[in-house]
Protein backbone atom coordinates (compact mmCIF):
# COMPACT_ATOMS: atom_id res chain seq x y z
CA UNK A 1 0.00 0.00 0.00
CA UNK A 2 2.87 2.34 0.86
CA UNK A 3 4.52 1.58 -2.47
CA UNK A 4 1.35 2.51 -4.38
CA UNK A 5 0.97 5.74 -2.41
CA UNK A 6 4.61 6.63 -3.04
CA UNK A 7 4.16 5.89 -6.75
CA UNK A 8 1.07 8.13 -6.94
CA UNK A 9 2.86 10.98 -5.16
CA UNK A 10 5.82 10.66 -7.54
CA UNK A 11 3.47 10.61 -10.52
CA UNK A 12 1.64 13.68 -9.21
CA UNK A 13 4.93 15.55 -8.84
CA UNK A 14 5.90 14.74 -12.44
CA UNK A 15 2.59 15.69 -14.05
CA UNK A 16 2.12 19.36 -14.84
CA UNK A 17 -1.22 21.06 -15.66
CA UNK A 18 -0.07 21.54 -19.25
CA UNK A 19 0.34 17.75 -19.58
CA UNK A 20 -3.28 17.23 -18.55
CA UNK A 21 -4.35 19.94 -21.00
CA UNK A 22 -2.27 18.23 -23.69
CA UNK A 23 -3.97 14.88 -23.02
CA UNK A 24 -7.44 16.45 -23.09
CA UNK A 25 -6.77 17.98 -26.52
CA UNK A 26 -5.39 14.67 -27.79
CA UNK A 27 -8.45 12.82 -26.46
CA UNK A 28 -10.81 15.27 -28.20
CA UNK A 29 -8.91 14.85 -31.49
CA UNK A 30 -8.99 11.05 -31.28
CA UNK A 31 -12.68 11.08 -30.32
CA UNK A 32 -13.55 13.35 -33.28
CA UNK A 33 -11.61 11.11 -35.66
CA UNK A 34 -13.35 7.99 -34.33
CA UNK A 35 -16.81 9.55 -34.73
CA UNK A 36 -15.94 10.80 -38.22
CA UNK A 37 -14.60 7.38 -39.21
CA UNK A 38 -17.72 5.62 -37.96
CA UNK A 39 -20.12 7.96 -39.77
CA UNK A 40 -18.36 8.39 -43.10
CA UNK A 41 -17.02 4.93 -43.85
CA UNK A 42 -13.39 6.13 -43.79
CA UNK A 43 -12.53 2.94 -41.91
CA UNK A 44 -12.65 0.99 -45.18
CA UNK A 45 -10.13 3.35 -46.78
CA UNK A 46 -7.89 3.20 -43.71
CA UNK A 47 -8.08 -0.60 -43.81
CA UNK A 48 -6.96 -0.46 -47.44
CA UNK A 49 -4.01 1.79 -46.54
CA UNK A 50 -2.97 -0.59 -43.73
CA UNK A 51 -3.16 -3.51 -46.15
CA UNK A 52 -0.92 -1.67 -48.64
CA UNK A 53 1.53 -0.85 -45.82
CA UNK A 54 1.78 -4.54 -44.92
CA UNK A 55 2.20 -5.39 -48.60
CA UNK A 56 4.97 -2.77 -48.84
CA UNK A 57 6.83 -4.40 -45.93
CA UNK A 58 6.28 -7.81 -47.48
CA UNK A 59 7.63 -6.65 -50.88
CA UNK A 60 10.70 -5.15 -49.17
CA UNK A 61 11.51 -8.39 -47.37
CA UNK A 62 11.07 -10.51 -50.50
CA UNK A 63 12.61 -7.91 -52.83
CA UNK A 64 9.57 -7.73 -55.14
CA UNK A 65 10.97 -4.81 -57.08
CA UNK A 66 7.94 -3.82 -59.18
CA UNK A 67 5.49 -3.92 -56.28
CA UNK A 68 8.01 -2.19 -54.01
CA UNK A 69 8.59 0.61 -56.55
CA UNK A 70 4.86 1.32 -56.98
CA UNK A 71 4.10 1.25 -53.25
CA UNK A 72 7.17 3.34 -52.40
CA UNK A 73 5.89 6.08 -54.71
CA UNK A 74 2.42 5.70 -53.28
CA UNK A 75 3.55 6.18 -49.68
CA UNK A 76 5.91 9.04 -50.57
CA UNK A 77 2.79 10.94 -51.75
CA UNK A 78 0.47 9.53 -49.08
CA UNK A 79 -0.19 12.85 -47.37
CA UNK A 80 -1.36 14.48 -50.61
CA UNK A 81 -3.44 11.41 -51.49
CA UNK A 82 -5.15 11.43 -48.07
CA UNK A 83 -5.92 15.16 -48.38
CA UNK A 84 -7.56 14.53 -51.77
CA UNK A 85 -9.49 11.48 -50.55
CA UNK A 86 -10.64 13.06 -47.29
CA UNK A 87 -11.13 16.66 -48.42
CA UNK A 88 -14.82 16.66 -47.44
CA UNK A 89 -14.08 15.05 -44.07
CA UNK A 90 -11.25 17.52 -43.38
CA UNK A 91 -13.61 20.36 -44.22
CA UNK A 92 -16.18 18.88 -41.80
CA UNK A 93 -13.64 18.84 -38.97
CA UNK A 94 -12.59 22.45 -39.66
CA UNK A 95 -16.22 23.58 -39.70
CA UNK A 96 -16.88 21.76 -36.42
CA UNK A 97 -13.86 23.45 -34.85
CA UNK A 98 -15.20 26.82 -35.98
CA UNK A 99 -18.74 26.12 -34.79
CA UNK A 100 -19.97 27.57 -31.47
CA UNK A 101 -19.16 25.36 -28.48
CA UNK A 102 -22.53 26.00 -26.87
CA UNK A 103 -25.53 25.61 -29.18
CA UNK A 104 -29.04 26.77 -28.44
CA UNK A 105 -31.04 24.09 -26.65
CA UNK A 106 -34.77 23.60 -26.78
CA UNK A 107 -37.05 21.97 -24.24
CA UNK A 108 -38.35 18.41 -24.46
CA UNK A 109 -41.88 19.77 -24.96
CA UNK A 110 -40.70 21.87 -27.89
CA UNK A 111 -38.83 18.90 -29.38
CA UNK A 112 -42.00 16.82 -29.25
CA UNK A 113 -44.03 19.63 -30.80
CA UNK A 114 -41.51 19.99 -33.66
CA UNK A 115 -41.52 16.23 -34.29
CA UNK A 116 -45.32 16.26 -34.37
CA UNK A 117 -45.53 19.19 -36.81
CA UNK A 118 -42.80 17.90 -39.15
CA UNK A 119 -44.24 14.37 -39.21
CA UNK A 120 -47.71 15.75 -40.01
CA UNK A 121 -46.22 17.83 -42.82
CA UNK A 122 -44.25 14.88 -44.24
CA UNK A 123 -47.31 12.61 -44.24
CA UNK A 124 -49.45 15.27 -45.92
CA UNK A 125 -46.77 16.04 -48.53
CA UNK A 126 -46.50 12.32 -49.24
CA UNK A 127 -50.29 11.97 -49.47
CA UNK A 128 -50.55 14.89 -51.91
CA UNK A 129 -47.49 13.65 -53.83
CA UNK A 130 -45.68 16.97 -53.44
CA UNK A 131 -41.89 17.02 -53.54
CA UNK A 132 -39.94 18.68 -50.73
CA UNK A 133 -36.61 18.81 -48.89
CA UNK A 134 -36.44 19.56 -45.18
CA UNK A 135 -32.97 20.09 -43.68
CA UNK A 136 -32.63 19.83 -39.90
CA UNK A 137 -29.32 21.38 -38.84
CA UNK A 138 -27.44 19.55 -36.09
CA UNK A 139 -24.04 20.53 -34.65
CA UNK A 140 -22.44 21.87 -37.82
CA UNK A 141 -23.56 25.15 -39.38
CA UNK A 142 -24.66 24.66 -43.01
CA UNK A 143 -24.44 28.29 -44.17
CA UNK A 144 -21.14 27.79 -46.01
CA UNK A 145 -22.75 25.21 -48.31
CA UNK A 146 -26.30 26.48 -48.74
CA UNK A 147 -27.44 29.19 -51.13
CA UNK A 148 -29.84 30.92 -48.80
CA UNK A 149 -33.38 31.65 -49.91
CA UNK A 150 -35.97 33.55 -47.90
CA UNK A 151 -35.08 34.12 -44.22
CA UNK A 152 -38.09 33.43 -42.00
CA UNK A 153 -37.04 32.53 -38.42
CA UNK A 154 -40.59 31.35 -37.78
CA UNK A 155 -42.22 28.85 -35.46
CA UNK A 156 -42.52 25.42 -37.05
CA UNK A 157 -46.02 24.33 -38.04
CA UNK A 158 -47.16 21.74 -40.54
CA UNK A 159 -49.29 24.37 -42.28
CA UNK A 160 -46.27 26.62 -42.83
CA UNK A 161 -44.17 23.74 -44.16
CA UNK A 162 -46.95 22.74 -46.57
CA UNK A 163 -47.11 26.30 -47.89
CA UNK A 164 -43.38 26.19 -48.72
CA UNK A 165 -43.25 22.98 -50.75
CA UNK A 166 -42.00 24.75 -53.92
CA UNK A 167 -38.43 24.49 -55.30
CA UNK A 168 -35.67 24.80 -52.76
CA UNK A 169 -35.11 23.30 -49.33
CA UNK A 170 -36.53 24.28 -45.95
CA UNK A 171 -33.94 24.77 -43.21
CA UNK A 172 -34.76 24.08 -39.55
CA UNK A 173 -32.27 25.49 -37.05
CA UNK A 174 -32.47 25.54 -33.24
CA UNK A 175 -36.16 24.69 -33.23
CA UNK A 176 -37.10 27.39 -35.75
CA UNK A 177 -37.95 27.35 -39.44
CA UNK A 178 -34.89 29.43 -40.36
CA UNK A 179 -35.37 29.83 -44.12
CA UNK A 180 -37.07 28.46 -47.22
CA UNK A 181 -36.21 28.23 -50.90
CA UNK A 182 -32.60 27.27 -50.13
CA UNK A 183 -30.45 25.60 -52.78
CA UNK A 184 -28.11 22.78 -51.78
CA UNK A 185 -24.87 21.54 -53.39
CA UNK A 186 -25.29 18.50 -55.63
CA UNK A 187 -23.47 15.30 -54.72
CA UNK A 188 -20.32 14.55 -56.72
CA UNK A 189 -20.33 10.88 -55.77
CA UNK A 190 -19.83 8.96 -59.05
CA UNK A 191 -21.32 5.79 -57.53
CA UNK A 192 -24.80 7.23 -57.01
CA UNK A 193 -27.75 5.65 -58.77
CA UNK A 194 -28.04 7.40 -62.14
CA UNK A 195 -31.82 7.42 -61.76
CA UNK A 196 -31.71 9.71 -58.74
CA UNK A 197 -33.12 13.16 -59.48
CA UNK A 198 -31.80 16.60 -58.58
CA UNK A 199 -33.68 16.68 -55.26
CA UNK A 200 -32.01 13.50 -54.03
CA UNK A 201 -28.57 14.56 -55.31
CA UNK A 202 -28.92 17.90 -53.52
CA UNK A 203 -29.86 16.27 -50.21
CA UNK A 204 -27.04 13.73 -50.52
CA UNK A 205 -24.59 16.48 -51.51
CA UNK A 206 -25.23 18.52 -48.37
CA UNK A 207 -25.16 15.44 -46.14
CA UNK A 208 -21.68 14.58 -47.45
CA UNK A 209 -20.42 17.93 -46.15
CA UNK A 210 -22.21 18.44 -42.82
CA UNK A 211 -23.97 16.39 -40.13
CA UNK A 212 -27.49 17.65 -40.93
CA UNK A 213 -30.47 15.26 -41.01
CA UNK A 214 -32.39 15.68 -44.26
CA UNK A 215 -35.89 14.55 -45.27
CA UNK A 216 -36.97 14.15 -48.89
CA UNK A 217 -40.49 13.70 -50.15
CA UNK A 218 -40.28 12.42 -53.71
CA UNK A 219 -43.18 12.82 -56.10
CA UNK A 220 -41.44 10.59 -58.68
CA UNK A 221 -40.71 7.71 -56.30
CA UNK A 222 -43.75 8.37 -54.10
CA UNK A 223 -41.86 7.86 -50.85
CA UNK A 224 -40.17 9.64 -47.97
CA UNK A 225 -36.38 9.49 -47.83
CA UNK A 226 -33.99 10.07 -44.92
CA UNK A 227 -30.47 11.28 -45.71
CA UNK A 228 -27.48 11.37 -43.38
CA UNK A 229 -23.71 11.24 -44.08
CA UNK A 230 -24.24 10.53 -47.77
CA UNK A 231 -26.59 7.60 -47.13
CA UNK A 232 -30.21 7.54 -48.34
CA UNK A 233 -32.82 5.43 -46.56
CA UNK A 234 -36.42 5.06 -47.67
CA UNK A 235 -39.33 5.08 -45.24
CA UNK A 236 -42.08 2.58 -45.90
CA UNK A 237 -45.27 4.52 -46.65
CA UNK A 238 -47.06 2.40 -44.04
CA UNK A 239 -44.46 3.18 -41.35
CA UNK A 240 -45.10 5.36 -38.35
CA UNK A 241 -43.49 8.51 -39.71
CA UNK A 242 -43.41 10.17 -36.30
CA UNK A 243 -41.47 7.31 -34.71
CA UNK A 244 -39.06 7.22 -37.65
CA UNK A 245 -38.58 10.96 -37.18
CA UNK A 246 -37.83 10.53 -33.47
CA UNK A 247 -35.21 7.85 -34.12
CA UNK A 248 -33.64 9.71 -37.03
CA UNK A 249 -33.36 13.07 -35.30
CA UNK A 250 -32.37 11.58 -31.98
CA UNK A 251 -34.87 13.60 -29.97
CA UNK A 252 -38.51 13.79 -29.13
CA UNK A 253 -38.56 10.55 -27.14
CA UNK A 254 -40.73 10.37 -24.08
CA UNK A 255 -38.89 11.10 -20.86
Amino acid sequence: MGFILEFLLTLKAQIHPKDIFDLIILWIMVYRIMILTEKSGISKILAGVIFLALLFIFSTQLQLMSVHFILENFFSNLFLILVILFQNEIRKVLIEIGSPIFSTTISREEENRIVEEVSKALKELHRKNWGAIIVVEKDMNVDAFVEEGIVMNADITSELILSLFHDGAILIRNGKLESAGNFLPLSKNPLLDKNLGTRHRAALGLSELVDARIFIVSEERKNIGLVESGILKVVDSSANVRQVLVEFLGFGEDA
